[in-house]
Order: C-alpha cells, then structure tokens, then sequence
C-alpha cells in the first residue's frame, strides 16, 4: 500500500499551530517570527514534506518548467547544448522537459502544443527546420519562446533567437582551406536543415568569391531531397558524406567543406573505403566540434561552435523573459579548430579556373 504524503496540515497538527502558519513558514514570510519558522521548517524536514509544485503552480500561476525541443536525442551537437540550458535553469528553480522531434514539422507543432497544456513558462526550440507557418503557430503559442540557433524571420514578441554565426563559419572553413593553397574546394550539404545549409553555403561561396575561385555547380553536393535517407539524425549525415563524397572527387576537388562533423566522418569512411589518405589526397573540414572529431583518424579540422554557451545565453534569454527585463537577440561568433584532415594540396591537383579567365 503507498504511504501516504506529508501534507501541511499534518505539520500543523504536530507543531500545535494553525495551517496558515506553517504555509507562511514555509515560504518563508516574514509575518512568522524566526524562531517559529525554524522549527517549523525542521519539522517538515524530520517528517519527509515534499511540496506540492502543483498547489504551488496554481497560487503563482507559475509551474517552474520550461520545455526544451530538440531535433534529435543521438544528436552528439545536442549535449552540450542541454547541458548548458540546465546549468541556467536548475539555480532559477526550473525544471526542463526534454522532447525530440526528429526533423519532423508535424512533431515539432505537436511537442510545442504538448508543452503548452502542460502550461510550461517558457519553450526553448533547438531545431534546424523552422518554416514559416511554424514559426507562425510558434508566435501564436501564448509562451515566451527563444530559438536556438536559429533566427525568426518575423519579430513576435515572444520569439527571440540565440544563434551562431553559420556564414562567418563556412568562410572560416573555406579561407582556411584557401590559404593551405586549395582552390578546388567542393562544399558537402545536407537537404534537411535548409536554414543552417543555407547559410554555410552561403558563407563557402562568398570565400571562394572573395579569392576570385568560379566555383561550378559540381562542386557542390547535397541530396537531392528531405527524406533522402531512410535514417534520421546523425546516422543520415554520415550516410551521406559516404555516399555524395564520390560527386566532388569527380569533380576534381582537392579539398572538401562539409555541413558537420558527421557529415565529414561520412567522407573520412568513403575515403578510407577509396584507399585515399586524407589529408595527403584529399583535406577535408566539419563544422560543430563535436566530442568525435578529437577522435577520428586523422583529427578533424572544424568548425567549433560555442554549444555551451549557445544553451546558457538562449537560457538566460528565456528568464529574462519570464521576469519582464529587456531582452535582445544573439549573435555568436564560431571558431576555427585547426587538427590533422587538412595540408597543402598535392602538387599533382589540378588548378581551379579563376574568375575572369
């Protein structure tokens, strides 16, 4: 049989004072002397009271949760990102309810409305696919929201965003790669984060720009289409480095950016598979910084982005919020973390065309 919880008017009955008094010494109210709070409290403590968040919710209209959505648990760029939510919200006295949606827009509106009749405070949503009619339904939700690294296109009141700079990180990658003396360098993408991809794109050939490099369409691969790939997350990206890493080689590139680190661990296997030695034949770059591009062989040359404080500062973000202080959108810049997959080019590689030739 369950026992039974202590429940407030147990203390009272046992310290010999009313309700109201043991609920007001309980919180603390300074309404009851020091000396009757005290022991009060010590005696909710012997007897094993646990409050009730419930009662609680419904008297500060506050339930001291905030929901987190994710794009998928096996995401190793995700830890990180909800360690750093959690170092935040545990000391402010919240709770997080984690939630994956596994690139699904149907599951993302589902969680979200999920999340809403539970009456979280707040909802944090680190997802790589954010369309416009969810971004609406979003903004819609009468809960402040903030976006991780992503960005609103419209300006709600409650939708704000915590980003890193994907552009700025693609012409990190892309100059780094320049510099080394590359100038057929093929970009691997990926068709299920169209914002992200979009913007590394973006970056990779504003670099290429920059240098004067014409870069043909063939060095550029991604799949054809979402749901390419009959796995989701991590397992997909390396799937796809695997597969669309044979396009760029017969493009003739001699270095490769890729989306991320597993799109890039993808590349390393087909290489290997290829009997190709990177960075001799060919050097390739990621982007994340994930725990495994320390580990691979050879280390991976990436992009690091800050995923700690990407989860602290979207955090604090969504407190300040819910406390009513101004609040403003971030940018965050990446870094670049030189390893082992990128050298020189070979001298055998053939040169790129240059604009203007």
């Amino acid at each position: 049989m369950a026992q039974r919880s202590v429940s407030i008017e147990d203390i009272a009955r046992a310290a010999g004072v009313s309700h109201s008094t043991v609920s007001r010494a309980l919180r603390n109210s300074p309404l009851i002397s020091p000396d009757v709070r005290t022991r009060i409290q010590h005696l909710a403590g012997e007897m094993g009271y646990t409050p009730n968040a419930l009662a609680q919710s419904l008297q500060t209209h506050r339930s001291h949760t905030l929901g987190l959505v994710v794009t998928s648990i096996a995401d190793p760029f995700i830890a990180d990102v909800v360690r750093g939510v959690e170092e935040i919200a545990r000391p402010a006295g919240f709770s997080v309810f984690l939630s994956a949606a596994y690139n699904d827009p149907a599951q993302e509106v589902e969680v979200i409305e999920t999340f809403h009749r539970r009456r979280v405070d707040g909802i944090l949503v680190a997802s790589g696919r954010i369309s416009s009619n969810y971004e609406a339904h979003l903004s819609r939700v009468k809960v402040p929201t903030v976006l991780l690294n992503n960005e609103a296109r419209g300006d709600g009141r409650r939708l704000h965003w915590v980003r890193v700079d994907d552009d700025l990180g693609a012409q990190l990658a892309t100059d780094h790669l320049l510099h080394l003396g590359h100038r057929a360098i093929g970009y691997l993408g990926v068709a299920n984060r169209p914002r992200s991809n979009d913007q590394r794109l973006a970056g990779y050939r504003a670099a290429l720009a920059a240098a004067r490099v014409a870069a043909p369409d063939a060095w550029v691969a991604m799949p054809d289409a979402v749901g390419d790939d009959t796995q989701d997350g991590p397992a997909a990206d390396l799937a796809a480095g695997q597969r669309l890493l044979s396009q760029l080689l017969a493009a003739g590139v001699t270095a490769v950016f890729c989306f991320n680190d597993m799109v890039a661990v993808g590349a390393l296997l087909a290489c290997r598979a290829r009997g190709m030695v990177v960075p001799r034949d060919l050097s390739i770059v990621g982007y994340d910084d994930i725990e495994v591009a320390r580990y691979v062989t050879p280390p991976l040359t990436t992009v690091a982005q800050p995923r700690l404080r990407l989860g602290t500062l979207a955090t604090q973000v969504l407190l300040d919020l819910l406390a009513e202080r101004p609040v403003q959108n971030h940018v965050l810049p990446p870094a670049l973390a030189i390893r082992e997959s990128t050298a020189p080019p070979c001298s055998a590689a053939i040169p790129a065309r240059p604009i203007g030739d």
